[in-house]
């Protein structure tokens, strides 16, 4: 999630206590026989009444800690600091680097029934863990483009709208390299994933001399707002930025779309930690969440639309900001390792050249 539902709540007290035993020179996690879950999610993406049936239903205190960025979370772990959680969400690029570094505990697919209700669209993109060995698919998610329809009219549906030069002055894209670059990559019918050195300064040339003249800045904080009092006509970012500041009575007069052409998107999933005390009601609650009337109400909370369990459509009750579908064409962000410093220096070129 890209995490725009504001700031970190106040650090959960964790009751839990990890304990470990030496056996044959390797540590074994003891399970402790506390009715505790310690979930570390991202800011507000958990809704508290799902929070609330589960600890009535299982007799279990939840305890929710979060985190606004995959790299705290990833950071506060790999320095000790995240002892006592059970499960995490971390994206896509950090399941796969966590599965290589071994810090996951493979999920029980015993308990696991709700598995049939995941989508085999996401989980063919999620090549890194597609049996879901490690990791359940939580929300899939991608960034697209908003446009004030009072203000613009007549416009392609393609990431091409930024290299309007009269819109000049009206639009935003987002300070986010892998995003940013990947929409470029993806107008060239190429991977977001692409490493290839040519290929990137292309991309990076049609961001620098066909979008950039025509953007305000690039803004990933505060362009929900600036679309709100109408100074944005035109921002790429996350849908839930811009119906976030927008009141709903003016709803109308927003028109989100991710372009046919697709682009970066997000895959936030569900992992239990290897030293888990509570590894039994962690499967639980990755269960739960996949109840489809449960997960509907998880989407409903932030008009998310219905895409990585499908058995949850029929509950909902709200209107989806923008079609599941638009997100087929889109590809994850993966972990390109020391090719990342391809996309920085391109980027750097970009923001301050």
């Amino acid at each position: 999630m890209k995490k725009i539902f504001g700031k970190a709540v106040a650090l959960a007290t964790m009751t839990a206590a990890l304990a470990v035993l030496s056996s044959c020179g390797e540590k074994e996690v003891v399970q402790s026989d506390e009715k505790v879950l310690n979930l570390y999610n991202w800011t507000y993406y958990t809704p508290d009444s799902v929070i609330k049936k589960f600890e009535d239903e299982f007799g279990v205190k939840v305890n929710v800690d979060s985190y606004t960025t995959n790299e705290e979370m990833y950071a506060k772990i790999k320095a000790g600091g995240g002892k006592g959680y059970d499960i995490i969400v971390p994206s896509q690029d950090y399941v796969s680097i966590m599965i290589e570094q071994d810090m996951l505990r493979e999920i029980d697919h015993e308990k696991f029934t709700n598995a049939k209700n995941i989508n085999p669209k996401v989980l063919e993109k999620a090549t890194y863990d597609p049996e879901m060995k490690y990791s359940v698919p939580y929300y899939f998610g991608a960034a697209g483009i908003s446009v004030n329809n009072t203000k613009v009219q007549n416009y392609e549906k393609s990431w091409n709208i930024f290299a309007r030069t009269d819109l000049k002055g009206h639009m935003s894209m987002m300070d986010d390299m892998r995003e940013v670059l990947g929409d470029a990559l993806a107008c060239m019918n190429l991977s977001v994933n692409t490493v290839d050195d040519e290929k990137l300064k292309d991309a990076a040339k049609i961001v620098k001399e066909n979008w950039k003249p025509n953007l305000v800045k690039f803004d990933s904080e505060g362009f929900g707002k600036s679309f709100r009092d109408g100074d944005f006509w035109v921002c790429q970012g996350y849908a839930e930025a811009i119906f976030g500041e927008v009141p709903e009575e003016r709803w109308n007069e927003i028109d989100f779309f991710i372009p046919s052409d697709g682009g970066p998107s997000y895959l936030d999933s569900m992992c239990i930690l290897k030293d888990s005390t509570h590894y039994a009601i962690a499967n639980d609650f990755i269960n739960f969440i996949h109840r489809p009337e449960i997960y509907a109400e998880f989407l409903d909370a932030f008009r998310f639309p219905c895409y990585v369990n499908t058995e949850a459509a029929q509950y909902m009750k709200t209107t989806p900001m923008y079609n599941a579908s638009e997100m087929d064409n889109c590809e994850l962000k993966e972990d390109i390792g020391e090719d990342l410093d391809k996309f920085n220096e391109l980027w750097q070129d970009i923001r301050f050249n």
